[in-house]
């Protein structure tokens, strides 16, 4: 693949290079009454502006099938005269994003499976994603998850300890370096210990240096020598690393330790900037102005784009940044670009049947079920319709389950051709559920860490009521889809003869699986 012609750095204006280090969002579909997040997602007239007149550097990504973002991304990239770098969370692959491509289970199955799978789910992420036109992939988490109550981390671990962590790292950059995209390890200095959203508000994290270098930095260390090309800071504060400032404002700890100290080279972005665990900590002009200062080299989705362009070319003109610092950061953005410009689509790469099959072995090989429901055997469907049985199905949020659950789904489906009604419910409803009418109930459970979650009532609500079920002699048995870090909570209370299912995945292949054995056909 030959070069592509960047313009010189020298020959762009100040205003031009700061817009380079800017990534704005919007959504995946093509037009401006399709946009879900109007408060984040810019519209088609914006980004014209923004890519064309200014020149930002890149785009994240939101909504939409895969096949219509190869279309947007062919969109955008004919608005920019410099090639776009166009992101994506897809730490689950592409299709967690973008329907129709392949949807992996969150990272952490892996530990119920195998590691090797890492590198199938690098690999097949990479080669979709730049099969519509995403040539940056905001993946893979390098966070270990050492904190049960962590509300947004979670699942998205590869796991619970270093080791783990660390092999998972270097089989996933290991399958991604197989294509040209650009790969992200995040979040530095680790986000892994908190019980605390920093979407919602900004997590502490109280341990000192020597507990970084044995835990949290050794799989940054390990993803630098992988060869990964850029690393995401956290917006957390570690007052034993910086007193003062949260770790992507933190000169300390961006330019201190990640870039001197751990010797990496590539590109620094912040995670994004409209997120309250920094956004709450001073006006965008301030916050960009603080983060550059500390030595990131892109500022993601600030919250006013052209407002924080101009603070940062006023603070060059002020000489509080330098202007060899812009440039410098230009020249890594360039060497990124030179990497993944110029990559055709390839809608062929989509639904690849083998892609689908790795995925699905990782949902179904990561289950675990404890016994059979003994009454599906024993009684006829119209019996247990006859005797009021239910399918209670718990959801963090009914409006936004529609990715796993509708009326086709084994979770919905099997329970209903078994004889089961079906009731479906948050925590809101949990607190007012009638179940005297049923004579046994079967609850099922979709809950997982997800940002912007936080930390809800729902488990107390779910412990409540299978208590109460269980004195009442009703609970006939308990899945949980999502993490296990709820299902410990769970566990405890169950009789031990109650059987029970468990899925990190809460797609319909795992759903069936857990089913099956439980039982329903």
């Amino acid at each position: 693949m030959s070069l592509i012609d960047l313009p010189d750095i020298d020959s762009l204006s100040l205003i031009e290079q700061v817009s380079q280090m800017v990534v704005v969002r919007t959504c995946g579909m093509l037009y401006d009454h399709q946009i879900q997040y109007p408060e984040w997602e810019l519209s088609n007239a914006k980004l014209q502006t923004l890519i064309g007149q200014y020149g930002v550097g890149g785009v994240i990504l939101l909504g939409g099938s895969a096949p219509e973002v190869a279309l947007r991304t062919c969109q955008l990239q004919s608005m920019a005269k410099i090639p776009l770098l166009i992101a994506a969370d897809i730490e689950e692959g592409v299709g967690q994003r973008f329907s129709g491509a392949t949807w992996f289970p969150p990272p952490m199955a892996l530990q119920a499976v195998s590691m090797k799978y890492a590198e199938d789910m690098g690999k097949i992420t990479a080669e979709e994603a730049l099969a519509i036109g995403i040539n940056w992939m905001l993946a893979p988490i390098v966070d270990i998850n050492n904190n049960p109550e962590n509300p947004v981390i979670n699942v998205r671990a590869f796991g619970i300890t270093v080791g783990e962590v660390m092999g998972a790292t270097r089989g996933f950059i290991s399958g991604a370096k197989q294509h040209p995209v650009l790969i992200t390890a995040k979040h530095f200095p680790g986000h892994g210990d908190t019980s605390v959203d920093s979407h919602l508000q900004t997590p502490v994290v109280p341990h000192d240096r020597q507990r970084f270098d044995n835990v949290e930095f050794p799989p940054f260390i390990n993803a630098i020598a992988a060869g990964v090309d850029a690393i995401m800071s956290a917006h957390i504060f570690v007052p034993e690393l910086d007193p003062q400032n949260i770790a992507t404002l933190s000169h300390r700890i961006i330019t201190g330790i990640l870039r001197n100290e751990l010797g990496f080279e590539g590109i620094i972005t912040t995670d994004a900037l409209i997120m309250s665990g920094v956004s709450n900590l001073g006006s965008p002009e301030e916050i960009a102005v603080k983060a550059v200062k500390a030595g990131v080299d892109i500022l993601l989705m600030p919250v006013d784009p052209i407002a924080t362009i101009h603070a940062i070319c006023a603070a060059v003109e002020n000489q509080e940044i330098s202007q060899a610092q812009i440039r410098a950061s230009v020249q890594r953005i360039w060497k990124a670009k030179q990497k993944i410009a110029g990559i055709p689509q390839n809608l062929q790469k989509l639904g690849n049947p083998e892609h689908l099959d790795i995925a699905a072995q990782i949902a179904t090989k990561s289950i675990n079920v404890y016994s059979s429901i003994s009454t599906l055997a024993s009684s006829s469907a119209q019996e247990r319709l006859d005797a009021n049985y239910l399918n209670l199905i718990v959801v963090d949020d009914p409006l936004t389950c529609e990715e796993f659950l509708c009326k086709r789904s084994p979770a919905v489906r099997l329970p209903n051709h078994n004889g089961y009604q079906r009731i479906i419910a948050d925590g809101l409803m949990l607190e007012n559920l009638k179940y005297d009418q049923f004579s046994q109930v079967f609850i099922q459970i979709f809950s997982r860490g997800n940002p912007f979650r936080g930390n809800t009532n729902l488990l107390q609500k779910i412990q409540n009521l299978v208590k109460l079920m269980l004195l009442d002699n009703k609970l006939q048995a308990v899945v949980l889809y999502g993490s296990p870090y709820t299902l410990d909570e769970i566990l405890p209370l169950l009789p031990m003869q109650m059987p029970w299912g468990f899925a990190y995945s809460q797609q319909p292949e795992a759903q069936m699986a857990v089913l099956q054995q439980l039982g329903f056909e």
